[in-house]
């Protein structure tokens, strides 16, 4: 492999956002390791992405299977250059505060704040134990970590939550030359997204179908921040559908 090659870590890379980012660095030459918990779609991107790419499953809320993920790109490139920290989930949707259960609301912290917990801090170890020393993590925010929509309690709360990983993450890497940003995206056309064209509940109580935008234009955003030098950082982006309701919301 060319030394000069730029290792890359995306979770969540089966599907949406992850996948469009993972073939967006694999066409840059990067070389990209896909997790999730699901083999076949990790090879479907594999597949498409072409290139130097691994697939590995896990699941990023277990301490041991991040440890494996990050254990495999170690012996099979020696280095780290990028986490793109993407793995999330909605969780329940339309549910009413009250109505949340307990196992609920677990499920999305664990994935979308533990789990990103967990893969930054084996990323941040690799990157400050290697030589060179240094890297990045992109995190996966959301228009969520600054306004929520109705009824989304668990999922607004760990996406404000991400932007103080993001926080902490870029004040702790300074001295080790580990860079950290935070992506914040909305309405980006992927499976997850299909019911915004259909109609989803607005803050006046109205359904309301909203606009959405091409994923890989989300997915060129992640690539302009990945290759930025690592004396240079996008701390937060913004990245919508221009018309959404965002500016405004409620």
């Amino acid at each position: 492999m060319n030394p000069q090659t730029k290792i890359a870590v995306v979770t969540g890379a089966g599907s949406g956002i992850g996948r469009a980012v993972a073939l967006a660095l694999a066409g840059a030459g990067w070389s990209v390791a896909l997790a999730g918990r699901r083999v076949a779609p990790l090879e479907e991107t594999a597949q498409e992405a072409g290139g130097e790419t691994m697939c590995v499953p896990a699941d990023v809320s277990l301490p041991a299977d991040v440890n494996t993920l990050f254990a495999a790109v170690r012996e099979r490139y020696g280095r780290l250059d990028l986490l793109f920290n993407n793995a999330g989930t909605f969780g329940p949707r339309g549910v009413p505060v009250e109505d949340i259960r307990y196992e609920e609301w677990r499920s999305v912290v664990d994935v979308n704040v533990t789990g990103s917990f967990l893969c930054a801090q084996a990323a941040f170890r690799q990157m400050k134990e290697q030589d060179p020393q240094g890297g990045r993590i992109i995190n996966n925010g959301s228009i969520s970590a600054h306004a929520p929509r109705p009824n989304s309690i668990a999922y607004t709360t760990t996406k404000h939550a991400m932007t103080g990983l993001t926080k902490s993450l870029s004040l702790d890497g300074r001295p080790y030359r580990i860079a950290c940003g935070q992506i914040d995206i909305g309405n980006a056309a992927t499976d997850m997204t299909e019911r915004m064209q259909a109609g989803i509940l607005q803050a006046n109580g109205e359904l309301m179908a909203e606009p959405v935008m091409d994923v890989r234009d989300v997915a060129r955003t992640v690539l302009h921040m990945a290759e930025l030098p690592l004396e240079a950082n996008v701390q937060f982006a913004t990245v919508l559908a221009t018309t959404m309701p965002y500016v405004g919301r409620g």
